[in-house]
């Protein structure tokens, strides 16, 4: 009988070591099994010696082009820049051979990601989406519900991603450039709308509100979008760092049933704090004082309802898929098409915050 040699992890170069690279796709690339963080690209040297600390034995560099000129050196790109360079690094990387995972939103146009998506089916590439959202506790529990047959047909599904952040941050998520694709239509809107086409389909119509309530604020920080699903699902999101009191993350009325959520998932906390994932570890598992409820008749803060078991986030779950689909023993889990087709939705939104009116798609 021969021996089997294991496989070799998949070598990857990391782009951008702010919020996002620093916080969740390092540490997740790291726990990974069959991925290898072999390098980490930033310019700003208090980072570079933040990764050196926190991933010793793993490479720095200070720009994209030194990851090109040693594309046979690796196996995976992931872009964690700021939104307006990824269609450009995601075009780079894909030109040098490489196969791709872009943080949301993966452009700022719709017709980008097709672009994008088209070079690499021609190339024969991996391009994936960094939709983590999807591995929400809370999210994961609703299609468990949903596939139960719980709620019975769905009517209404109402999404909160909602912040208190009356003071601004600064930086590129709150400029008003357009070409920084900034405004939180477009980072937490990337969220709402991703899991809501996930749960419900594709939309017909869109309506939305979206405002800059803050001082000083030049992109929304404010904003809301009616979605009339072709199923008939109505689908209310709200996006907000200006919301005083902070409404439930999810409320679905259906036929037989509703199911009410509040709090947000605990993973992106758990990580911004050092915790990693590690297998047998409880990781994403949520206090039962926490659980949403099911029920009909009677507000869930009223006692209405029974509490339903939140199941465990699961963040890791998207970078196994894309080990995985590397070594070409499973399917990419978000692509380019299915982030083209949330866009779609985002430019009707903005096109309707704008002109007052409901758009049709």
């Amino acid at each position: 009988m021969t021996d089997i040699p294991p496989v070799a992890p998949s070598r990857v170069g990391l782009i951008g070591y702010g919020l996002a690279g620093s916080v969740f796709h390092a540490p997740l690339i790291a726990a990974t099994e069959g991925l290898a963080l072999d390098t980490i690209v930033t310019a700003n040297p208090e980072r570079q010696q933040q990764a050196r600390t926190e991933f010793p034995d793993v490479r720095i560099a200070a720009t994209p082009e030194e990851l090109w000129a040693r594309a046979d050196e690796l196996d995976l790109i992931v872009i964690a820049s700021p939104n307006k360079t990824h269609v450009p690094l995601a075009t780079a990387a894909l030109k040098a051979g490489l196969p791709v995972v872009v943080d949301k939103p993966i452009a700022g146009t719709a017709a980008q990601a097709h672009e994008l998506a088209a070079l690499a089916d021609e190339r024969g590439l991996l391009l994936s989406v960094f939709q983590n959202r999807r591995w929400d506790h809370d999210f994961l529990t609703l299609q468990k519900l949903l596939a139960d047959g719980e709620l019975g047909d769905v009517y209404r599904f109402e999404s909160r991603f909602e912040r208190w952040r009356p003071q601004l941050k600064g930086g590129w998520r709150e400029s008003g450039d357009p070409a920084e694709v900034g405004g939180l239509l477009y980072d937490l809107g990337s969220h709402v709308v991703d899991q809501t086409l996930v749960l419900f389909g594709a939309v017909a119509s869109v309506y939305a509100e979206s405002d800059v309530r803050r001082p000083g604020a030049e992109a929304d920080d404010d904003t809301f979008i009616a979605l009339t699903h072709t199923s008939g699902v109505r689908t209310h999101l709200y996006v907000s760092a200006t919301t005083a009191q902070l409404g439930p993350r999810f409320r679905v009325l259906g036929s037989k049933a509703g199911y009410v959520k509040y709090g947000l998932d605990p993973q992106e906390d758990a990580l911004r704090e050092g915790e990693r994932p590690m297998p047998g570890k409880g990781w994403g598992v949520e206090p039962e004082n926490l659980w949403g409820r099911l029920g009909s008749g009677e507000s869930p803060l009223t006692g209405g309802g029974h509490p339903v078991p939140t199941l465990p986030g699961a963040y890791p779950a998207y970078y196994a898929a894309i080990a995985a689909a590397l070594q070409g023993t499973g399917q990419n889990p978000v692509t380019a098409l299915e982030a083209a087709a949330a866009l779609d939705v985002l430019e009707a939104a903005r096109r309707s915050a704008r002109d007052g009116v409901a758009v049709t798609l």
